[in-house]
């Protein structure tokens, strides 16, 4: 299930909720009990790595180092 995050106007307190996707925009109140939250936009972190592979030459830039001069 995804997490929200979601930050109390009240009194400043950021916290998170479990929720189905489809209940994600409903109302969540903070666990002080104030209901006057927003829900925040939340980054994704994808792990990993990427390897790109070295041209032949060893140009690069807009046109793969040909024309660039």
């Amino acid at each position: 299930m995804p997490r929200y995050e979601y930050r109390c106007r009240t009194c400043g307190d950021t916290f998170e909720l479990s929720r189905p996707m489809a209940e994600s925009a409903a109302p969540a109140s903070c666990p002080a009990g104030h209901d006057d939250t927003v829900k925040l936009l939340s980054t994704v972190a994808v792990g990993g790595t990427a390897s790109v592979p070295a041209l032949a030459g060893g140009g690069g830039g807009c046109c793969g180092g040909g024309c660039c001069g």
